[in-house]
């Protein structure tokens, strides 16, 4: 039988190829047997990506999402008991047509909860023709920028003390090329997204090497041949 599990399990066969990485599955899509695939695929990255939206039920259903912050919790907690080393990415929207302070809670309550290596968060935008458009109840502004900068605090403090862990253990980084910001040094990516910078010969570019990571700048790692 065809399936995205099926899928992952024949890539990871395939010579050559030494990471599988994929994004922006939708979580009823993490069915036990997708969960299973990750679990045994060595190649397949142990980083998922997991869109939340809001953490409110009440907002995900306005949203037409087809699930509930219990759901998506207690998902979260199978994937953890069956992924060993697993970490978690997700995308939030803040300011949701008719997201009350409180609903708002239930989101931070979230982040709270699961800790996740990397948020990607946005401000409700109203877009023409969408239902969201049409909604009565937009938030104001004002008050979706005071809870973006409270989620970004929250992700922000999370992310640095996740970043500890990482500090004297060596990781496995796939070279991408030069660092954006210093020409002489250069950049990848940990099996957990985490990017790296370190010092090293552009030979390097395109292969996998051990880093030891010294330190931890927020939104990246340094690393040491």
């Amino acid at each position: 039988m065809d399936s995205f599990a099926t899928l992952l399990k024949e890539i990871n066969k395939i010579e050559g190829i030494e990471r599988i990485r994929f994004v922006s599955p939708h979580p009823k899509d993490f069915t036990d047997d997708v969960i299973e695939a990750i679990a045994e695929c060595d190649k397949v990255c142990k980083l998922v990506h997991l869109p939340l939206q809001s953490g409110n039920t009440k907002i995900l259903k306005e949203m037409n999402r087809k699930y509930t912050k219990e759901q998506y919790l207690e998902l979260v907690k199978k994937m953890k008991t069956k992924i060993p080393n697993l970490t978690l990415s997700t995308d939030i929207i803040v300011g949701f047509p008719g997201e009350t302070d409180e609903e708002f809670e239930d989101t931070l309550d979230v982040v709270e909860k699961v800790k996740f290596e990397q948020v990607y968060m946005f401000i409700y935008s109203r877009r023409v023709g969408t239902p969201g458009d049409r909604m009565e109840n937009q938030v104001p502004e004002e008050i979706k920028h005071k809870r973006f900068d409270k989620l970004k605090a929250l992700v922000e403090s999370q992310i640095e003390e996740n970043n500890q862990k990482y500090i004297g253990i060596i990781e496995k980084v796939l070279v991408e090329g030069t660092s954006k910001n210093n020409e002489q040094m250069l950049t990848g990516r940990t099996d957990s997204n985490k990017v790296v910078i370190f010092e090293g010969d552009k030979s390097l570019i395109g292969n996998m090497v051990d880093l030891k990571i010294v330190s931890e700048h927020m939104w990246y790692l340094k690393g040491k041949m």
